[in-house]
């Protein structure tokens, strides 16, 4: 028989406990909806993958770049797979850090590697843009014009410090990085194959610079922030100075020829991305455009603009790259997760909160990440 408290006496029992606050659920993500393609599966012709054979000669031609390359540069491995992601996928990439971190001793030292018409364009606010795609010129001598093309006319080109150049010289690169091609005098001229666009930025000495407008920031494949080396690759630099080979006279000999280049951007765009892989990126940008859902009110309203479907596009191509530098002729997940940084930290806009709270675009976008599954 239990027994009851009396009427007036207090129970020694614990209360009953409060109910469990409601657990927030997240919508469900876009599934994978292919659009436009109405030919039965059963038709559908498979493109060609990436062999083992297609792989040895990838890592051939990889190995010997890397050879050549850390010949003259000393440790900076992640800007090396930066360069060479960027250089495989056929994008352009952005560098960011302050001066002295070898930026144009890394771009102008791949161009020799590569066998390579190289250009270094240093930007100033009095830069016009016929100094960089090209101009006509009056020639007395036969009463024509004649076109002379610009730096932008190379495999390789270096714009050092891009923000410190006007917008409307900004622009001028537009083209030139889209459609490479540049319009001179209403002419159309194509830019060589390969063509490698590396433009630095400074993030210290803002004075007289000119912010990178959203546009052309997504005409970047990647960003990379490049540190500071540590003591020991310091050390191993100063041994280099007095060995002679970082004199600005130095050399690398070229160890691939451009062939070889293109040879490798093809066995790249063969490399095998999984349906679930493409879906996963396809989700990822989905959330960036869609923040509050996933990872909640308080961080969503730090983001200014989600990634542009560009975003979805150098996934799509860098991955390719990671795997072949990886030695695989498949894409993994965990490219992508690898990947995040360099595509995303330049597409998702953070507010004027964010930078005011010390909150960077990094976080914002590793919780991006936490909240879809990994296939």
């Amino acid at each position: 028989m239990t027994d009851f408290p009396a009427p007036g006496s207090t129970s020694s029992a614990p209360p009953p406990p409060a109910p469990a606050p409601p657990v927030r659920a997240q919508p469900p993500l876009p599934a994978q909806t292919p659009v436009g393609d109405t030919t039965p599966r059963q038709q559908r012709v498979a493109p060609s993958n990436a062999t083992q054979d297609d792989l040895a000669r990838a890592q051939r031609i990889l190995k010997i770049i890397s050879d050549s390359y850390s010949t003259k540069m000393v440790g900076q491995e992640r800007l090396r797979t930066s360069l060479l992601i960027a250089l495989i996928a056929g994008g352009h990439i952005l560098l960011e850090s302050v001066p002295g971190l070898a930026k144009t001793t890394a771009a102008s030292t791949l161009a020799d590697t590569v066998e390579a018409s190289f250009k270094r364009i240093q930007c100033t606010p009095d830069l016009l843009p016929s100094d960089i795609t090209g101009s006509q010129i009056y020639d007395a001598a036969t009463g024509t014009f004649r076109t002379v093309l610009g730096p932008v006319h190379a495999n390789f080109v270096l714009l050092d410090e891009i923000n410190r150049s006007s917008a409307k010289t900004q622009s001028a690169m537009l083209e030139a990085m889209q459609e490479r091609q540049t319009t001179i005098g209403g002419e159309v001229h194509a830019l060589p194959r390969p063509f490698l666009v590396i433009a630095t930025q400074n993030p210290i000495e803002q004075e007289g610079t000119y912010e990178l407008p959203e546009a052309q920031m997504d005409r970047f494949l990647l960003k990379e922030i490049v540190e500071y080396p540590s003591p020991a690759e310091e050390f191993e630099i100063l041994n280099r100075i007095d060995s002679g080979v970082l004199n600005p006279d130095s050399h690398v000999p070229g160890a691939i020829s451009l062939e070889d280049v293109q040879e490798l951007q093809a066995i790249a765009s063969r490399v095998y991305i999984d349906p679930a892989i493409r879906n996963y990126i396809v989700q990822l940008a989905y959330v960036t455009r869609n923040p509050a859902p996933y990872i909640g009110e308080e961080r969503a309203r730090l983001i200014k603009y989600g990634a542009s479907p560009r975003a979805s596009i150098a996934f799509l191509q860098a991955s390719r790259a990671m795997a072949l530098l990886s030695g695989r002729t498949h894409v993994l997940p965990e490219d992508i997760r690898v990947l995040r940084h360099l595509v995303l930290r330049h597409r998702v806009l953070l507010t004027f909160e964010a930078d005011a709270e010390g909150v960077r675009s990094e976080e914002i976008i590793d919780q991006i990440f936490a909240s879809v599954p990994t296939p």
